[in-house]
């Protein structure tokens, strides 16, 4: 592997500005909306209150066991805000609740509301279940980013006590515990803390945690049994749940919980990142693959199953009832970036793409307060969810809502948006990645030089692309502009003139010595694609379902009136694409010519012979619009695949 000086690095969140776009208006409406709505049911549930332990045995609405993890991630939202918008009402309500948390810290450390107020004596007795790790883990990287964005410290300060409290807790050595998190987090908020303050002790704590996961014997049976609890009574039955059922380097399918191996699979990308260890990066691109090739919707969502919020069996993706959490999503792109900078192919860009643009979307409505945790690829608001899951889930698959008792998704999207400028590339010391596009700029040092950088585009409604270099001296350097997976025609110019392209690792890299003022524009063809699925994936036989570039759509019975599953698309139908200023502020749709069976048709009988006298399939003009609008006007079915003739 090479030294890791010479792997790509991301910009810093503040460091590309966007201006306008889809990404620009998701920022706009993540400002004004969703970051307050995320501070008033924070406030109105009780979470943010709780650090002022205040709380009473006996009394109402006690401090849960992941509330701080909620706390953490609005902190975050708008630690990534502030930097590139400054909000002095963000910053003083953030620094108000700083204040109750570092108040509330013990001496030893310790900073947890619910275990400080409600069970003190619980401390660390349950690893597997109880999210004490995940919550110190999401505070860390709220600590990290509001001191980055603010250089307020007070929180980091808080945080770094915490983390030795933990380094002192946990490890191999005689007196402490050989636990780790039944809900990984904290590994990669180790490693941002280790970079954010150069204690190496962070990373190496991190680094435990990896290489401990799945040992034998197992901590969680310890733990157990250390509660008076059978191990075997585990509701989720084995540790594949919480990936620690083998350890890490033994691992080959991805299993268990999404939103956890995402986040740990991240981790464990850290650390490969920073030890230059091979065999983890090994284990790390298998997982990826079983992933991306058996395990994903074609919206780039992923966790197919409700009762254990994840992972089932190869490509056993249903729509009705899939679960990809909105979380899920964000830690895939986590993921995706960090597998880029160990492994530089456009694959890992790509699958990012698609989940930002559709599956992680598609949670948070176009308003921007309201919101979905889960987000399946059919919907039909006449059925209760409780008659397809035999679940505790509350989530109203038809219509978002504006909390959830688990509220995890809301201030992870919200975290997300507001940072999503640190996507859109990557540097090496000769090479410039053009990763994601949207209208921008940013300053980055590449051939030892300040590049500025702008992008001028309307992105993903067209695909044209101009970028405009300034810099103080002519430099040589690369540019390497990424190609997605969904553009089989594209065409490169120069300053006017066409360069020769041949993809490299799902990039047509341009080697020059470039100089101020000069213009490359790329144009990517962007046809309505007919997707198909893999023949294993048996829910989807026989249908197709609609792209155009990164974007995904569905059909809505508030355009197409209801029985959705009766639409059929021929495959001689033209499909046309048209952007539409009025709807969500300026959408593309499609429509078409599609066939469907009139159910006011059919007779009394659910089923007849096929030779039997039918009505005739109905022509119709449908239209889709994207998925990650769905649900914003009034409730209505949904389908994203549609049958095929």
């Amino acid at each position: 592997m090479n030294n890791t000086t010479s792997f790509p690095k991301s910009p810093a969140w503040h460091e590309v500005k966007i201006e306008g776009g889809f990404w620009g208006e998701r920022q706009a409406t993540n400002r004004e909306r969703t970051i307050p709505a995320i501070y008033h049911q924070t406030k109105l549930t009780g979470r943010l209150d709780a650090w002022k332990l205040e709380w009473k045995i006996g009394q109402p609405n006690p401090p849960h066991i992941f509330w701080d993890s909620d706390t953490a991630k609005w902190i975050e939202a708008v630690a990534y805000s502030v930097a590139t918008q400054p909000n002095p009402d963000f910053e003083r309500q953030v620094d108000e609740v700083i204040d109750w948390i570092a108040e509330a810290q013990l001496e030893d450390g310790y900073a947890n509301s619910h275990f400080i107020a409600v069970e003190p004596e619980n401390r660390w007795r349950n690893l597997r279940d109880q999210h004490e790790l995940y919550c110190a883990g999401h505070m860390i990287e709220a600590a990290v980013t509001y001191f980055e964005a603010t250089g307020k410290r007070k929180l980091l300060d808080v945080v770094c006590r915490y983390a030795d409290h933990i380094d002192r807790t946990f490890g191999a050595h005689e007196g402490q515990k050989r636990g780790y998190c039944g809900h990984p987090e904290l590994e990669l908020a180790l490693v941002r803390l280790f970079h954010a303050t150069g204690e190496r002790r962070y990373f190496e704590l991190a680094k435990y945690f990896i290489d401990e996961r799945g040992q034998q014997p197992h901590y969680y049976d310890l733990e157990a049994r250390a509660r008076g609890e059978d191990p075997r009574k585990f509701w989720a039955k084995d540790y594949t749940y919480c990936q620690a059922h083998v350890p890490i380097r033994e691992q080959s399918n991805i299993v268990g919980h999404s939103v956890r191996a995402l986040y740990l699979f991240s981790a464990v990308t850290d650390v490969a990142l920073e030890t230059g260890d091979d065999g983890l990066l090994a284990v790390a691109r298998t997982l990826w693959d079983d992933l991306t090739q058996r395990q994903t919707y074609v919206t780039g969502g992923v966790g197919s199953i409700h009762t254990i919020e994840g992972f089932t069996f190869p490509y056993n993706l249903p729509n009705e009832t899939a679960y990809s959490e909105t979380c899920a999503s964000i830690a895939l792109a986590y993921w995706a970036q960090r597998l880029f900078k160990l492994d530089p192919d456009s694959r890992y860009i790509d699958a990012m793409e698609l989940a930002l643009y559709n599956a992680m979307m598609s949670g948070v409505s176009y308003e921007g307060s309201l919101f979905f945790q889960a987000n399946p690829l059919e919907a039909y608001p006449k059925v209760s969810p409780y008659e397809l899951f035999n679940t505790m889930m509350t989530g109203d698959h038809y219509q978002r809502t504006a909390w959830f008792d688990v509220a995890c998704c809301p201030s992870n999207l919200a975290r997300m948006v507001a940072s999503v400028g640190a996507y859109f590339y990557a540097v090496t010391p000769d090479r410039l990645y053009v990763q994601l596009y949207n209208q921008s700029h940013t300053k980055l040092i590449v051939g030892g030089q300040a590049v500025q950088i702008e992008q001028h585009t309307n992105y993903p409604w067209e695909g044209e692309v101009t970028l405009t270099l300034t810099m103080e001296q002519p430099t040589r350097f690369e540019l390497a502009l990424r190609i997605p997976r969904w553009c089989r025609e594209y065409g490169i110019e120069v300053n006017g003139a066409a360069v020769p392209t041949q993809p490299e690792r799902g990039y047509v890299v341009i080697e020059r010595e470039w100089q101020t003022g000069d213009t490359i524009r790329l144009v990517m063809a962007m046809p309505i694609e007919r997707m198909v699925a893999h023949p294993h994936i048996r829910q989807d036989a026989g249908r197709v379902a609609l792209q155009r570039g990164p974007i995904v759509y569905c059909v809505e019975e508030a355009d197409n009136g209801a029985a959705l599953a009766s639409i059929a698309l021929p495959h001689e139908a033209a499909l046309t694409y048209a952007f539409d200023n009025t709807l969500f502020g300026g959408v593309g749709t499609i429509t078409g010519e599609a066939v469907r069976i009139e159910p006011v048709q059919w007779n009394s009988d659910p089923y007849v012979p096929a030779s039997a006298p039918q009505a005739a399939p109905t022509p119709f003009v449908f239209k889709a619009i994207p998925y990650c609008f769905w649900a914003n006007r009034q409730p209505g079915e949904m389908r994203v695949w549609l049958l095929k003739t």
